[in-house]
């Protein structure tokens, strides 16, 4: 009886682990594929993207180019690659900016303690109560559209909630021994966070990144749909999907395409993050 449970559970741990790597290569090539072409984007597409050929609008697929035509004429496969770069240069870049401020807030919280983490925790509440959304539209009333809106709308949502991670994960390392030894031997508080805190909690913020960037490519897809993205004729899947409102009867693409897009990239991104996960938590690997 006993050979038969432990063949069980190693059969387990075995579906576990590749079912663990799965979400981890499905992630890298889904990304792998969407990077390449937001950079072959810029180098070639079909057509140019901007270029209008009125007399071959509302194209099927297949009919005029690989995936039609929009109503203005335009070739939506090279609409889709362009955007596909103004997409993940945006949310990568918000991403990065609010992560490293965010994580930068929480790591000197959890040193110093005291009135500044409350302080911290008091300016998150208030960006959590303002949406990217809205933040965007403020912006937009001083600024415009473009692409700096939308970049500071995603990265300032994105700092308090890197802030809150990197805080409650800090604050776990402060308490291990090995930071109670740098101190006994009379480190400071900044080499203990640079030195001691910083490389435990690395993989978790990494994570989280990746994970954080399916949201963003969402709220900049929502932000372009409301026309407070990158300003025309630059092309985006959020504003794709507003122009193809009025033609969802005579010509379906011009949202499935852009739709699906948008879905396959969030998709690969949350496989991504999962996959670190489970490839950089040492808790997850125990289980």
């Amino acid at each position: 009886m006993a050979p038969i449970v432990s063949t069980a559970i190693i059969s387990r741990r075995r579906v576990f682990r590749f079912s663990r790597r799965m979400n981890l290569i499905a992630g890298s090539v889904i990304i792998g594929l969407l990077v390449a072409v937001a950079l072959l984007s810029l180098v070639w597409t079909p057509l140019p993207p901007a270029k209008m050929q009125i007399i071959h609008k509302l194209q099927p697929p297949l009919a005029f180019g690989l995936l039609g035509t929009d109503q203005f004429g335009r070739d939506v496969l090279s609409m889709l690659m362009a955007g596909c770069w103004n997409s993940l240069s945006i949310a990568i870049t918000a991403v990065a900016i609010g992560g490293t401020l965010g994580s930068i807030s929480g790591i000197s919280a959890a040193a110093i303690r005291g009135p500044f983490e409350a302080l911290l925790m008091r300016i998150c509440d208030v960006i959590f109560a303002l949406p990217p959304i809205l933040s965007a539209m403020v912006l937009g009333a001083f600024l415009g559209p473009g692409r700096f809106t939308a970049i500071t709308a995603i990265a300032v949502f994105m700092i308090p909630v890197f802030a809150r991670v990197t805080l409650a994960t800090s604050l776990q390392a402060w308490s291990r021994d090995y930071v109670t030894a740098a101190r006994a031997i009379g480190n400071t508080r900044l080499t203990i966070s640079l030195r001691h805190v910083l490389p435990n909690i690395i993989s978790q913020i990494i994570v989280h990144g990746a994970i954080q960037l399916g949201l963003a490519i969402l709220t900049e897809a929502g932000l372009s749909f409301l026309g407070l993205g990158m300003a025309p004729p630059a092309p985006t899947w959020g504003r794709m999907l507003a122009d193809a409102q009025t033609y969802l009867a005579l010509a379906p693409w011009l949202a499935i395409l852009p739709g699906l897009a948008i879905a396959v990239t969030v998709f690969g991104f949350n496989m991504l993050g999962d996959g670190l996960r489970d490839l950089l938590d040492p808790r997850e690997a125990s289980r």
